[in-house]
């Protein structure tokens, strides 16, 4: 795991994006394909803004997987992730090669992780872009999260934070009306992963990047699980890395 600071967003987001589009354009030259992870949530924004206007990607030689959907939720709701992901990502780059979203609506949820779990296990991931959330999370695996398990996708409980923190940022009118439950690819599938990306800035995160940066390896700290895969960027801006030991 390596880790840089950088002293606002929009840095912090220009360098992430074009250390994945370099990813990207590796995969491609390399097998002529290249399979990608994306995260969503206001951590994301000015890293896709970049990724989206790198050059030199042949998008339609890309195939998106999507880290995780609010259970419950139409692909039209504002706080969906597909329509995030629609409007931020596959708008702006144009013809993919396939597009993997998470239908959080789907009637069957479990039927749902087991589609997408038969996808993700025949396209290996070149480059998964991810954040961590402000209890430790990894995509909605929230502590204490399972370690352990190989499932590709699995139906899980947000817990109160989690909950809090999504209507912290305005996705949601109410607390209320934040779902209670999940679709999220799971923490080995994420690792799974030969480059990881992860991008987080704002002061609200400061804790739970100390914690996963310099903490113990823990299922109370989702994202402390980062520090054992080999080819992981931590990308902050300075609010971010505001509590750790050595903030650069």
């Amino acid at each position: 795991m390596n880790r840089a600071v950088y002293k606002t967003k929009d840095d912090m987001g220009a360098a992430a994006g074009s250390t994945a589009a370099n990813a990207i354009r590796r995969a491609i030259a390399d097998k002529n394909q290249a399979n990608i992870i994306l995260a969503t949530g206001a951590s994301q924004f000015e890293m896709l803004e970049q990724l989206t206007a790198s050059d030199a990607i042949d998008w339609s030689k890309v195939t998106m997987f999507h880290l995780d959907e609010y259970i419950g939720l139409g692909p039209d709701h504002p706080a969906s992730f597909r329509k995030y992901l629609q409007e931020r990502f596959v708008d702006k780059v144009g013809a993919l090669q396939a597009v993997h979203f998470v239908n959080g609506d789907a009637a069957d949820p479990v039927a749902e992780c087991d589609r997408l779990g038969d996808l993700i296990r025949a396209h290996p991931i070149d480059v998964a872009c991810v954040g961590i959330g402000e209890n430790g999370h990894l995509a909605f695996n929230d502590p204490p999260a399972d370690f352990e398990t190989e499932q590709p996708y699995l139906v899980v409980q947000l817990d109160e934070r989690c909950r809090q923190q999504q209507f912290g940022e305005g996705w949601f009118a109410s607390l209320e009306a934040v779902p209670s439950q999940a679709i999220s690819m799971g923490i080995q599938q994420i690792l799974k992963s030969r480059r990881i990306v992860v991008t987080v800035p704002d002061r609200r995160k400061a804790e739970a990047v100390r914690n996963a940066l310099e903490g113990p390896v823990t299922p109370r700290c989702p994202a402390s699980i980062l520090q054992r895969h080999e080819h992981c960027s931590i990308f902050l801006d300075e609010a971010a890395a505001s509590m750790l030991s050595v903030n650069s």
